[in-house]
């Protein structure tokens, strides 16, 4: 437990000073503003030894212990008044403020630099720390640096803001820490995040205009069915031309007509298809076939697969340098991957080794694993599979990048084939009635020409 100095004001304006004994400092600031109180100041006292018992988890908090160490006679000016504006701005933001992906890479990358200069992990988290802006992130890594201090890894800490950290980039940090090469795998985070950030932008400069225009055609559809299709058969009738809407265009109209009648059918229909794709993907056959069908999905399935093989074949390579044996290598290293079929498919290398087998089979059964990549292993436990694997992962950096290429060609096709079906199906249905309205062949049949 550490002991803190705090400051805080409560929404009358009334001013509250205490000396506390608590978990971490982002605990404190939690509990503070749960019980309506602005924190001004948190200075932290002094640590305890690491001999005392394990710090609470995350969300784990003892209000009525804080309220009742509340030093009411620190009060300072009991007279209630009204928060000014700056006072009220600041508490919004306090609020409000929320930790996003660029906080996260900033912090990687400058850790990754000071565990390069060789400063350890406190001292490292300390510096970060002192300029880091965001108040919200700012307490998450006083958290974490709390448990550094008292004898913990930083994944442990991690693990219970799984909502701040992506999963791969908590397990890589694990492996860093558990294989003793920490610098290589913030190299390794940073990199993950850099791609993952790069991808990010490419799909969205791809996707979001197209999804757009998809949006609007179909809004333009089912507008234009809804009023022009009326008026132009108002205009048929009205003048009694024996000219029709085309059949297309009258069945269009009839279906909107019932899906609107009868809204909460389609409505009961997709929410039961969207409910039993759910509970089956939770069931743990389902969830295995669902994550088989993310390494087999047409266009991203191949690029799925190769970055977790590739974060497989990266985190061994740092534990077996850093001398496990492929066992263990193995074990550890699966951390990084959250796909039930990779799992198993290193579970059961796992248990080849234990039987005298190897460990490369099962890669090679699946199916999903190039050619390239299995021989390059057998070749490496002939030779040295430590240097083999180095080339392996370079070769799996170029693999995904051509990967990545391929994608980048192939998603505009896609999508624009998606939208010029739409884009044909709007003139069909409402763009051929406005036409025939234009050119006014109707009206020789309505005057019986």
């Amino acid at each position: 437990m550490s002991k803190y100095m705090y400051k805080a004001m409560t929404k009358s304006g009334v001013i509250v000073k205490n000396k506390i004994e608590y978990g971490s400092k982002q605990k404190l600031v939690k509990t503070l503003k749960n019980n309506n109180l602005l924190p001004i100041s948190i200075e932290q006292v002094s640590y305890q030894g690491k001999n005392v018992p394990k710090r609470q988890k995350k969300n784990i908090t003892d209000i009525e212990e804080v309220m009742k160490n509340i030093n009411t006679t620190q009060i300072g000016n009991t007279k209630k008044r009204s928060l000014s504006t700056k006072e009220k701005v600041n508490l919004y933001f306090a609020k409000a403020e929320r930790i996003t992906q660029r906080d996260i890479v900033v912090f990687t990358q400058n850790f990754y630099l000071l565990k390069k200069a060789n400063f350890n992990n406190i001292h490292a988290l300390k510096t970060i720390i002192e300029s880091t802006e965001n108040l919200s992130f700012r307490g998450v890594l006083e958290d974490i640096l709390a448990g550094v201090e008292a004898g913990e890894n930083m994944y442990t800490t991690m693990e219970y803001y799984s909502n701040i950290f992506p999963y791969i980039y908590i397990n890589m940090i694990k492996v860093g820490e558990l294989s003793g090469s920490l610098t290589n795998s913030l190299e390794q985070a940073v990199k993950y995040l850099d791609e993952t950030e790069a991808l990010t932008k490419k799909l969205r400069t791809i996707l979001i205009p197209n999804i757009i225009q998809f949006a609007l055609l179909l809004v333009m559809l089912v507008v234009g069915t809804l009023v022009a299709i009326p008026a132009i058969q108002g205009i048929f009738d009205e003048l009694g031309t024996t000219e029709t809407l085309p059949a297309i265009t009258l069945w269009f109209a009839d279906f909107i007509d019932k899906v609107i009648q009868y809204w909460y059918l389609p409505t009961v229909f997709i929410a039961a298809i969207v409910a039993a794709i759910l509970f089956y993907i939770n069931t743990p056959k389902g969830k295995y076939n669902f994550h088989y069908f993310k390494y087999k999905m047409p266009i991203f399935g191949e690029l799925i697969y190769a970055l977790d093989f590739s974060r497989l074949t990266k985190a061994m390579l740092l534990n077996l340098k850093n001398g496990m044996r492929i066992q263990d290598a193995l074990e550890v290293s699966k951390n990084v991957v959250k796909n039930y079929v990779m799992l198993s498919m290193i579970e059961t290398s796992i248990n080849n080794i234990l039987m005298g087998s190897s460990w490369i089979e099962p890669f090679e059964k699946s199916g999903l694993s190039k050619s390239m990549t299995t021989e390059m292993l057998q070749i490496g436990m002939q030779t040295d599979l430590t240097e083999m694997m180095e080339k392996l992962v370079d070769y799996m950096d170029i693999d995904i990048d051509n990967i990545m290429g391929k994608i980048m060609k192939a998603l505009p096709q896609v999508v624009y084939g998606i939208v010029g079906i739409v884009l044909i199906f709007f003139v069909l249905v409402v763009l051929v009635p406005c036409i025939q309205v234009y050119m006014g062949n109707f009206l020789f049949s309505a005057y019986g020409v």
